[in-house]
């Protein structure tokens, strides 16, 4: 055969091979995709919602920073995906989630995605339109880049957990990137850390520092670029108008807002009165008694201000105290223990939260994935090989906090009991352990409000002979303790997903537990966790990561790591009378930023009745 018949089948070959490779629309993790390749539009827009206005929001705190991957550094609201309901509204990933299914993303800046059969590799081809803010091209070596430059040492660490199984990242081509996984590894959750991976200019940060921490607004592709910066204070996006994919079906409908402004406050009051007094259009409210004491004001009651609780489906995951287990005095569980019967979140709920939330009692609340009754016959099956390390409840019955109806009086009792289990003792009505060290407690924080919800947590644990204390400090000095973990005690939440995954070694892996900046912040190290996180990621049914799911629960919930607070199953909003809305709103998410518009009319009216 000639070397032209040669080179002539190999092209044939070549081009069999490709014709028969699956390129698709989108993916989904466990399941089917509800939208098809045609599909115009998600369900919970509008596709022909109106464009323009402003919109300004309130943020408690501070922000030094529009640098959102970086370990240094506060950054900015709409800049920061590492806070409670943080987002990137001026990056792009290769693909977007879809809002109303639980694991199932569309193309983005890739028009299609190939999944290899053997699970080993996924590979993305790029839209030849897709451009950075500057007008140059997003091309496949930007992807390899944002994939090396995210596991550098100065990026946030949550990156090299969740990508430590993704063992090269290849341009095949100025549109074609494939990300390569390691063998033997489960490789269920892969494709969508890659596929979400924010993607930034290797041309640009060829001339800027990637690890330095700024104010300077770096380029980016997303619907919103970064129009003011007031240090501390404010920080303006405005809508990116000729934005390159503002007519794909990931985006129609979407980010309808001419200019979005964050206002920062240092307290919450204030930020709650610059809504009454119109300088802030939309609030969500996470504080239960101003929920219930504070919007009696004329706008609420002449109907500008409207006041919703619309559903909420999302899992809402863990918001607890977090015990800082690398400490001493907390690596006993009975000690754990008995701080958990110390807090009274009845009384609480009844007298601070005016019965607005209910108690958490799973890492995975409001979601199928919790353990709510006795383990089945499948989570006993994965708990069996580490049954002598675990709590006998584990094994047992579901994890419950002390009853609703319990008294105070006799809890303290058993904590006391507990406590002197463990190795304390009362000398001068202070509880100290053998060496004559005073058990001392702080708990940290950066929000002013939190200090009424715990200083009745303290004066139970001073019953008990315990120097506790609150300590309220500014945001960066909490950021930067949290991140050396640098505290006995602090609050925090963990937002829930339907489909957890690699995420879980972060929060809740021995791997983590000593990681500079990870979010194991209550320090678990144990086995048991471990193998069970990786169950949850190598599930490959909803029925096998159900079961993984409720076993994992079990041990965190019954090690008594955190002593759990509250959730509530639907959003507090008030908002002026202004907008208009889908008609139906996405199940697993609020909707309000991406989703609602400025409608002229109805401002009008509002503003001139104000």
């Amino acid at each position: 055969m000639s070397i032209g018949a040669v080179v002539g089948a190999l092209l044939a070959a070549l081009v069999a091979f490709a014709a028969a490779a699956e390129e698709r629309h989108g993916f989904a993790v466990l399941g089917n995709l509800k939208y098809g390749p045609g599909f115009t539009h998600f369900d919970y827009v509008n596709p022909k919602a109106a464009k323009g206005g402003q919109v300004v929001l309130s943020f408690e705190g501070s922000f030094d920073s529009v640098t959102p991957f970086l370990l240094k550094g506060v950054a900015a609201a709409g800049s920061n995906p590492f806070i409670p309901g943080g987002s990137l509204i001026t990056y792009e990933s290769l693909m977007e989630k879809s809002d109303d299914e639980p694991d199932s993303y569309y193309g983005l800046i890739a028009k299609s995605v190939e999944l290899a059969d053997d699970g080993q590799s996924i590979s993305f081809t790029l839209r030849p339109e897709a451009r950075f803010h500057d007008g140059s091209r997003i091309g496949a070596e930007d992807v390899v880049f944002s994939f090396e430059i995210l596991q550098s040492p100065a990026a946030n660490p949550l990156y090299r957990v969740l990508f430590r199984d993704v063992v090269a990242a290849q341009a095949l081509g100025p549109d074609k990137v494939r990300f390569v996984f390691r063998d033997g590894t489960v490789t269920r959750d892969l494709p969508t850390y890659v596929a979400t991976m924010p993607i930034l200019s290797k041309t640009y940060y060829q001339q800027h520092d990637f690890a330095k921490s700024t104010l300077e607004p770096p380029l980016a592709s997303g619907p919103y670029r970064i129009a003011a910066v007031d240090s501390g204070r404010s920080i303006t996006y405005e809508r990116v108008t000729d934005h390159w994919g503002k007519d794909l079906p990931v985006y129609r409908g979407r980010y309808n807002f001419e200019r979005v402004q964050w206002n920062y406050y240092r307290e919450r009051t204030i930020a709650l009165e610059s809504l009454f007094a119109g300088q802030t259009d939309f609030r969500e409210e996470f504080t239960s008694r101003d929920w219930a004491t504070r919007y009696d004001v004329p706008a609420v009651r002449q109907g500008l201000i409207k006041r919703e609780e619309p559903p909420d489906a999302t899992p809402s995951g863990t918001q607890a105290f977090f015990l800082n287990s690398r400490r001493d005095k907390f690596q006993d569980r009975r000690v754990r223990e008995a701080l958990l019967l110390a807090f009274d979140f009845e009384w609480t709920n009844k007298t601070i939260f005016y019965g607005a939330y209910q108690r958490t009692t799973s890492i995975f609340e409001n979601s199928e994935l919790a353990a709510k009754d006795a383990p089945s016959a499948a989570e006993l099956a994965l708990l069996e090989p580490y049954r002598a390390t675990l709590p006998p409840e584990a094994l047992s019955q579901p994890y419950r906090p002390p009853a609703d109806d319990s008294d105070m009086r006799a809890r303290l009792r058993q904590a006391r009991k507990l406590l002197e289990e463990a190795g304390w003792r009362i000398e001068d009505n202070r509880l100290i352990n053998a060496k004559g060290q005073p058990f001392t407690i702080e708990f940290l924080s950066f929000l002013q409000g939190f200090e009424r919800i715990v200083l009745p947590y303290t004066e139970n644990l001073k019953r008990l002979g315990i120097d506790a204390s609150f300590r309220l400090v500014e945001s960066a000095q909490y950021q930067n303790r949290i991140q050396s973990f640098d505290y006995d005690v602090i609050t925090n939440r963990f937002g829930g997903t339907l489909t957890p995954g690699v995420e879980l070694r972060n929060i809740w892996g021995s791997a983590a537990a000593d990681v500079e900046g990870s979010r194991n912040y209550a320090g678990v190290k144990e086995p048991a966790v471990d193998a069970l996180i990786e169950q949850v990621i190598a599930a490959k049914t909803r029925a096998e990561l159900i079961t993984a799911t409720r076993a994992l629960d079990r041990i965190v919930m019954w090690r008594h790591y955190l002593v759990p607070q509250w959730f509530n199953d639907t959003h507090r909003i008030a908002y002026w009378d202004v907008f208009g809305r889908p008609a139906t709103k996405p199940k697993y998410a609020l909707g309000f930023f991406d989703t609602w518009w400025i409608d002229p009319e109805r401002k009008a009216q509002t503003l001139g009745r104000r």
